[in-house]
């Protein structure tokens, strides 16, 4: 399998379950502003939406969005228990974290990576994201990971979005669980790994 990233951003999240999941895989870096990857190739030949993550398996196929692609990796490292088996009401309160990630920390972090952002829209986002970080750090209250006592594919995607709370201007303090919750998913040995791996270690 070969992972193609960007450092730093959601494909981290990935990376980090690969890492977790001890599969074989290595990884090309694509530049954004270009589409091109380290490589020279034109990234939207790969995956059309041109971001990252994207997911070659061996077969040739590409998966991309993080969540599925998460859940993927998850389930051909069934022993690591990165995610509760299919049917199981456990799996989609997974699901539903993943889409909670995604729709309302990932997307609100957009405004202030990007250079058009009026000051309106960040302000907006940054009333949403307090609101939304508030509940999550309700949600960990007297457990070490979003599902209970077990890591799971959902804590590497949090865990990534909230590395770019410095961008927002939002101080991780504010809420003591998140703090923790930062703490101990990056002290794991994979976490640092992708993140040595990436640079930002």
């Amino acid at each position: 399998m070969k992972l193609f990233l960007t450092p730093g951003v959601c494909s981290l999240s990935p990376h980090i379950v690969l890492e977790e999941a001890g599969l074989k895989y290595e990884t090309e870096t694509v530049n954004l502003g270009t589409k091109l990857t380290e490589t020279g190739k034109d990234f939207k030949t790969i995956n059309p939406k041109g971001y990252v993550p994207a997911l070659q398996l061996d077969s040739g196929e590409v998966l991309t969005e993080g969540p599925a692609i998460v859940q993927y990796l998850a389930d051909q490292a069934a022993d690591k228990h990165l995610a509760p088996a299919h049917g199981t009401i456990e799996r989609y309160r997974l699901q539903s974290w993943l889409t909670f990630i995604g729709t309302e920390l990932h997307k609100s972090c957009s405004p202030f990576f990007n250079p058009a952002a009026s000051d309106d829209w960040k302000a907006s986002a940054t009333a949403n994201l307090e609101r939304r970080l508030g509940y999550a750090n309700d949600a960990l209250a007297g457990q070490s990971f979003l599902l209970g006592d077990g890591f799971t594919v959902a804590d590497a995607y949090l865990f990534t979005v909230l590395n770019w709370l410095k961008f927002a201007k939002l101080d991780l303090a504010t809420w003591p669980n998140l703090v923790a919750f930062h703490a101990r998913v990056g002290a794991r040995p994979a976490v640092q790994a992708a993140m040595k791996a990436e640079g930002l270690a």
